[in-house]
């Protein structure tokens, strides 16, 4: 059986088509196709009984365009995502080949999958420190950061707790799909310091204040 690697070692990243607007089917170029050619090879090492799905060429090509169209509307435009698919794939004790809303499900990898704290870890650490109190506090990960900036630290204070929940997740999930596809997150705030400089006095704030009108 071919790992994932053998699999995907000839293939760029990211030349799966995304979404197209207006409705219409995605674009499926070369690189697509061999995309979908060889996650269907590795599908019928994993599955012996993948007939049942697929009983004809004819039936098998159809499957690849659903499932090219299904992936374009989920998003999966990544030959990592599709790498965490086959991972669950050869895992799963079933003889008989997922369907393509299962298989983008598989293709969604958890945080703790990543190394991240889970979702009540990261949403619990985010509120408690989205307090203005907790400015310069050490943060388990980026992503869990990234995903509160993005919440906005007020609407985590403010809002009822499912809404705030609800919030934090979808974006603690963009935070996981940016770091699975090796994107930016922001970057945590260095700490502030313990210490204020003794010379910036209310004094020295005024003459600058003075010096600045001056020079008007």
């Amino acid at each position: 059986m071919k790992s994932a690697n053998q699999l995907t070692a000839p293939i760029m990243a990211g030349n799966l088509p995304a979404a197209s607007g207006g409705g219409e089917p995605p674009s499926i170029d070369n690189g697509s196709a061999k995309v979908v050619n060889a996650l269907f090879r590795e599908l019928q090492s994993c599955f012996p009984a993948w007939r049942q799905a697929w009983p004809t060429d004819d039936a098998m090509a159809a499957a690849k365009k659903t499932w090219i169209k299904g992936f374009a509307a989920a998003g999966i435009t990544s030959i990592e995502q599709i790498k965490y698919g086959i991972e669950q794939c050869r895992m799963m004790p079933s003889d008989f080949i997922p369907s393509v809303g299962k298989f983008i499900e598989l293709c969604k990898p958890t945080p703790e999958m990543l190394g991240l704290p889970a979702i009540d870890k990261a949403f619990d650490e985010a509120c408690r420190k989205a307090h203005p109190a907790m400015a310069g506090a050490k943060w388990s990960h980026q992503a869990v950061y990234h995903a509160a900036s993005e919440s906005g630290f007020y609407n985590l204070q403010t809002l009822t707790m499912d809404a705030s929940r609800k919030l934090f997740e979808r974006n603690y999930a963009i935070a996981c799909r940016l770091l699975l596809d090796g994107k930016p997150l922001k970057a945590i705030p260095l700490a502030l310091t313990s210490s204020v400089d003794s010379r910036v006095t209310p004094e020295v704030g005024r003459a600058a204040l003075a010096a600045l009108r001056g020079a008007l």
